[in-house]
């Protein structure tokens, strides 16, 4: 399986992952938090980021870490290995006062933000 992400501020610059399910973790929702984690870190934490995302899985996963109070474990969670790796992308840019907004994006054919997405 495979991951990728598109930054349109760096010129389109694109990084795709190889994922395996073997090692880590086993959920279908591997690549797209693999996705999620190389657009966090190839992405400077100085300024907003806006995510665009064409699944709801991946949204959930990361909205249960979001908020004050939350009492939410690693242990037990599916990719729990990647999703820690998210989490600390994200508390980078809490630190550095950059937001990061998660949108669902139409995951319909011709759809112009998903289609360059899935390229």
């Amino acid at each position: 399986m495979g991951a990728g992400y598109v930054n349109l501020r760096k010129q389109r610059k694109r990084q795709q992952r190889k994922v395996g399910r073997e090692e880590g973790g086993s959920s279908s929702n591997r690549p797209e938090l693999v996705a999620f984690v190389l657009a966090l870190c190839g992405t400077p934490m100085t300024n907003p980021i806006l995510h665009l995302c064409d699944n709801q899985a991946l949204l959930k996963a990361v909205k249960r870490w979001v908020g004050e109070g939350r009492k939410a474990t690693l242990i037990g969670a599916p990719d729990a290995d990647i999703l820690l790796e998210a989490i600390k992308e994200l508390l980078k840019g809490i630190i550095a006062g950059a937001a990061t907004f998660l949108v669902k994006a139409k995951a319909h054919r011709g759809e112009p933000a998903n289609e360059e997405a899935d390229i």
